[in-house]
């Protein structure tokens, strides 16, 4: 296969270049070649059609924030399982964070994730290095050398940054790369130890809880330094509806701050705790109907720029424990799409572009990545989704190979049933394609503990 493919009959829906019609899209070798109602005839002979009458074409789906395990903690995620479970949800594109087993914090770690994603992943992988050396909020990574190596943003995701000068200096010296700092906005003062939600049902429940203070706190402070200090700073997993009015006055105010949330916390509320649900144990926790009134809201009138999902594996051993032992965090790749398509547009709180727009050029931006759109030239990353198709979720089916995830029987409607990389399909009506893309050389030894 060449990655020339021609995708036939389906409703174009492309939010970054304002394309929302019926049209062919033609990829040759990889690229985009042209979106038209009649194709090139200088059509490859090898070019494969997919026929896509009835299906909605889309720039293939981004997500900027995930974890992949790998290096470190291969039995929860490698990069292959990885990369097939985001295929399967219609990504082709992630962006993996820094709190790896070591730190993505030195050029060797950043290496070895894109030497491994070449050799065994069959989706686009971005690596996100850490803004401090091992995550301790101290000392600075070096940001240019970890660009160079190829990370694409910068984040101490699961460890906020505690010190407003180490922030500070991290937003100031970003700028001068054009680079941006995902800030995981948690004062660790009020949060520390808790494990849900601070408020009746934690009380009901004995459990700590976190205040939504200790993320809104964080969110306000990185707003300010952003707006003083002329930089860009990015809000991961926004959970409560005082940080997205805080968002919203900073925009307002003309600070270059972006956000992101997760399907939980539009679908979800603290009530899934009850019973001790461990896969209801998530950092930022679960808040409640207000919060995701306000989150809703937020998506609505595009204070909240992206969605993202947060992919947390976990081994059920580290699941199935006391609630205030279990790990935080679910799965989320196989499940993000259907949530979008099912609470978010059949509800009518967002057009389908709206919703595609929030899941790939919008990310694209942050990140600075040309893809996310079908302009001529670009990357040929395609999903294909039928809106009407019937999806039942059942964790054992899914491709990753933890199965934490608190959606579990939910009855969802809309799916990716293709996805396309470089005008190779990857994935056909759920089924990862074996072989589908071809794999670079064995990568050489990388030294990762140097």
């Amino acid at each position: 296969m060449t990655g020339s493919i021609l995708i036939k009959d389906g409703r174009v829906i492309d939010p970054g270049q304002g394309i929302d019609r019926e049209v062919d899209i033609l990829i040759i070798d990889g690229k985009i070649s042209s979106v038209s109602g009649n194709p090139s005839k200088n059509i490859p002979r090898d070019c494969e059609i997919y026929n896509a009458k009835g299906l909605i074409v889309a720039p293939g789906l981004i997500d900027m924030h995930c974890h992949l395990r790998d290096p470190g903690v291969t039995e929860e995620e490698t990069i292959a399982s990885g990369t097939m479970s985001a295929a399967a949800g219609g990504f082709t594109s992630i962006a993996c964070m820094a709190n790896t087993d070591p730190v993505a914090d030195t050029p060797a770690v950043i290496e070895y994730i894109l030497s491994k994603a070449a050799y065994e992943g069959i989706v686009n992988v971005m690596p996100i290095a850490s803004v401090t050396k091992g995550l301790k909020g101290e000392e600075m990574a070096e940001m240019g050398l970890l660009l160079d190596a190829g990370a694409v943003a910068f984040s101490d995701d699961g460890h906020p940054i505690m010190n407003a000068e180490v922030m500070r200096r991290a937003l100031e010296y970003a700028k001068q790369f054009n680079a941006v700092i995902i800030s995981h906005c948690e004062n660790s003062n009020l949060s520390s130890a808790g494990v849900m939600n601070e408020g009746y049902m934690s009380t009901i429940l004995g459990l700590k809880g976190i205040p939504k203070a200790a993320e809104e706190t964080m969110v306000e402070r990185d707003c300010a330094l952003a707006r003083e200090f002329h930089s860009k700073v990015h809000i991961a997993h926004v959970s409560t509806a005082g940080s997205v009015e805080i968002i919203r006055r900073a925009k307002e105010e003309g600070a270059k701050v972006t956000c992101e949330t997760a399907p939980h916390y539009f679908t979800l509320t603290e009530g899934e705790v009850e019973g001790y649900n461990t896969n209801a144990k998530m950092n930022p926790p679960l808040r409640t109907e207000e919060d995701v009134k306000a989150i809703v809201k937020g998506l609505k009138d595009g204070t909240i720029d992206a969605i993202a999902t947060d992919h947390a594996p976990h081994l059920i051993e580290e699941k199935k424990v006391e609630f205030k032992d279990a790990a935080f965090g679910i799965v989320g790749l196989e499940t993000a799409l259907p949530l979008v398509l099912t609470e978010l547009v059949d509800t009518g709180v967002l057009t389908l572009s709206k919703a595609i727009e929030k899941l790939t050029c919008n990310p694209a931006k942050v990140l600075l990545r040309k893809t996310g759109t079908f302009k001529a030239g670009y990357p040929g990353d395609v999903v294909i989704i039928d809106p009407k198709r019937s999806v039942t979720v059942n964790v054992k089916s899914f491709l990753s190979k933890s199965k934490n995830s608190p959606y579990d029987g939910w009855k969802l409607k809309g799916a990716a049933v293709a996805t396309i990389v470089s005008g190779r399909i990857v994935m056909k009506d759920g089924k990862v394609i074996k072989g589908s893309l071809p794999k670079a050389p064995l990568p050489k030894f990388i030294d990762i503990n140097k």
